[in-house]
């Protein structure tokens, strides 16, 4: 039996020893002779050049390894034991160039290519809500995909101050615009929060884009919503984006831009359960900053919806 793709178990090494890895996955660089065999790669984005107020996303990808190093081997409810299913590993990071955004952009870019072209499916952890862009162009350049994406903020803004400049406030518009994303099969839950105007709702309405504001979610109840949300996505490859502040701030403090009136963690974990049957074939967890959360608990729940992601991942790859 390889065991090669197999994590450390906390019965082997305690959890708080060793280096710390995704899930406590083997580390494979390209280079590596195992790492044509890899069907799930974990991946660190470490850039918040995008962030237009309160930085530290950078920091996010450090936390969340270390973070899951908590995570064990079973889904307590599906049962899926995914490093049994796929053979899964944290590929390290895209070094990001920190002080030349469009570099870092090309560099995500070109990686994320590379991957799609080996036939690894990734999960990323972000960053800003920005590392998503380069993303899809790396996966997407030969046909749209769909999109689940659970945020308080849509992120469909135009590019900010009158200018051309890209931010964590509009990858999705730029990947609609650029053919990324089909926005008829676009979906966002969660939105909220107050705003300076409807520029990026007008924008969702005129390209067909279905937003599902907070007072609905909760209004309709999770399976209602994601029922509909499942519909609009469809049975064709399709990427999940997850900002950790969908969640509410009372849980989840360790964010740069916090709205109030959001899910609690466990029906944070639930719309990522409710996500299978879908064909993800690229994910990514972004905004988590540690600076903002001494504690660690929301790198914690990322780390935790980053399983719940990769669970549903492993089963639509085996599909």
């Amino acid at each position: 039996m390889d065991t090669f793709f197999k994590p450390i178990s906390g019965m082997d090494l305690p959890r708080f020893a060793g280096i710390p890895t995704f899930m406590r996955l083997p580390h494979v660089t390209p280079d590596h002779p195992r790492y044509r065999d890899v069907e799930i790669g974990l991946v660190g984005l470490p850039f918040d050049g995008g962030v237009s107020n309160r930085p530290g996303p950078r920091h996010g990808p450090r936390a969340l390894r270390d973070a899951s190093t908590m995570i064990r081997a079973q889904h307590p409810v599906s049962l899926v034991r995914p490093f049994e299913m796929a053979r899964c590993a944290d590929l390290g990071d895209v070094g990001p160039n920190p002080v030349d955004g469009p570099d870092t952009l090309a560099r995500f870019e070109a990686a994320f290519a590379r991957l799609k072209a080996d036939g690894i499916r990734p999960l990323s952890a972000g960053g800003d809500h920005l590392c998503t862009l380069p993303v899809l162009r790396g996966l997407a350049k030969d046909a749209p995909l769909g999109l689940m994406h659970f945020d308080s903020h849509t992120d469909l803004f135009p590019a900010y101050f009158g200018g051309k400049t890209l931010t964590h406030g509009n990858p999705f518009r730029n990947a609609v615009e650029e053919g990324l994303l089909d926005p008829k099969r676009m979906v966002q839950i969660g939105i909220r929060g107050t705003a300076y105007d409807m520029i990026d709702i007008d924008f969702a309405k005129a390209n067909g884009i279905r937003i599902i504001r907070i007072e609905e979610f909760f209004d309709r109840g999770i399976p209602d919503v994601m029922a509909e949300a499942r519909e609009i996505v469809g049975t064709k490859p399709a990427y999940l984006s997850y900002d950790i502040d969908f969640v509410d701030p009372a849980v989840a403090p360790g964010t740069g831009t916090p709205e109030w009136g959001g899910p609690n963690a466990y029906q944070a974990m639930q719309v990522v359960r409710e996500c299978r049957g879908l064909n993800i074939v690229g994910a990514d967890l972004v905004e988590v900053s540690p600076p903002f959360d001494p504690s660690g608990n929301t790198a914690w729940l990322g780390a935790s919806l980053m399983f719940e992601i990769l669970c549903v991942m492993v089963e639509a790859l085996k599909r």
